[in-house]
Formats: structure tokens, C-alpha cells, sequence
């Protein structure tokens, strides 16, 4: 069974960064497709960021070049880092582990962007 806890939400200005990061616990780490998720009040979840098993990495539109996503598999952790953030990025941030075991999903981290 795989548990994946995301951490490092909070309120942060316009213009201002942010890091989130997710530790999987369990043995698929390693060999599973990671990525990042944002869910806003009335609209659908959306991925952001994708990173995959041997670090090759895709990012939405949205956020492109104001995010960067990176896995440290020693510590079975992929962390999020969030530069120039915008209102427009409030949401919860979902942690997504896809392996052949299965699809899994951390319980997410608020993110708020306000002034």
C-alpha cells in the first residue's frame, strides 16, 4: 500500500514562492510516474507537473516557467517549488503517485495566494 503526505502549504503574497513536498511511503517510488495536482473552489482537478521515473519532467500552460518539479529518491520525496506565484493559483495541492500497483492520491496542502 502506498501513503503519499503533501506538506508546505500556506498563504503567500502575489509575486511571492512557495514549496510543497510529497513523501510516498511504501516500495513503488522509485519506479513510478509522480505529479502534481491543484484542485480551485468550483473547478475541476487539473496536473500541473509530471515527473517521471528517470526525471524527465512536463509542466501545464498555466505554470510553466514559475514551477519547477523534482523527485529526491533517496528520501522518496518530489517537491514542488513555486516562484512568481499568482492569485489564480489558489487551490489544494494534490500529491499523485501512478505505479503498476495502482493510481494514488495524498490528501493535499492548501495553497493561498492573497495580498
Amino acid at each position: 500500500q502506498v501513503h503519499l503526505v503533501e506538506s508546505g502549504g500556506g498563504l503567500v503574497q502575489p509575486g511571492g514562492s512557495l514549496s510543497v513536498s510529497c513523501v510516498a511511503s511504501g516500495s513503488y517510488f522509485g519506479a513510478a510516474v509522480m505529479r502534481w495536482a491543484r484542485q480551485a473552489p468550483g473547478k475541476e482537478r487539473e496536473f500541473v507537473a509530471t515527473i517521471s521515473s528517470n526525471g524527465v519532467t512536463n509542466y501545464a500552460d498555466s505554470i510553466k516557467g514559475r514551477f519547477t518539479v523534482s523527485r529526491d529518491y533517496a528520501k522518496d520525496t518530489m517537491t514542488l517549488q513555486m516562484n512568481n506565484l499568482r492569485p489564480e493559483d489558489t487551490a489544494v495541492y494534490y500529491c499523485n503517485l501512478n505505479a503498476q500497483q495502482g493510481d494514488f492520491w495524498g490528501q493535499g496542502t492548501q495553497v493561498t495566494v492573497s495580498s
